[in-house]
């Protein structure tokens, strides 16, 4: 409220509490009508392990699979089929458009023209990967468009192959 001394020499002045309430009203309306930015999100489907049936694993056609090993350095190897007999590399590339992507399209257009079904993408981080690159490679699927892919365990023969392209 104003207040107005008229006896004396005093100055007249005006109380600011009721403004102070106001504007702290106003920050708590906009506070709680404002709305927040969510994250965004991948959503990744994990499958259940089988605790009956450890060593149940899904076979896979060679001629569809590719391997992804995501290692050290910002570097990927890759091969086609299996480790001990793969039908196309192993091949050390980058992340990006100039690197891993268009081998990535080249492949699922061959595999689908060659056998009529999509490509299977094993994905599989080693110890010296860090975060930032298999978040890399899955936006790589998601730029691709790929329909099958999995994130897997990389075993020892694969750790040796890293190690031998300096990249573990």
């Amino acid at each position: 409220m104003a207040e107005l001394n008229t006896g004396g020499k005093q100055m007249p002045r005006v109380d600011l509490t009721p403004m102070v309430d106001l504007a702290f009203l106003l920050i708590t309306f906009f506070m709680l009508t404002t709305s927040l930015a969510k994250p965004h999100a991948m959503d990744v489907a994990m499958p259940d392990k089988d605790k009956e049936n450890k060593d149940d694993n899904l076979e896979v056609a060679d001629n569809r699979s590719m391997t992804i090993l995501l290692g050290a350095k910002d570097k990927i190897e890759y091969y086609m089929g299996q480790l001990e007999k793969p039908i196309d590399g192993p091949t050390v590339v980058d992340y990006g458009k100039n690197g891993i992507r268009p081998v990535l399209l080249k492949k699922m257009k061959d595999v689908q023209a060659a056998t009529g079904k999509p490509l299977i993408v094993i994905i599989r981080p080693s110890d010296n990967s860090n975060y930032r690159n298999l978040v890399d490679i899955l936006d790589e699927m998601k730029i691709i468009n790929a329909q099958q892919y999995m994130i897997g365990d990389i075993s020892t023969p694969e750790v040796e192959l890293l190690k031998r392209e300096g990249i573990y």
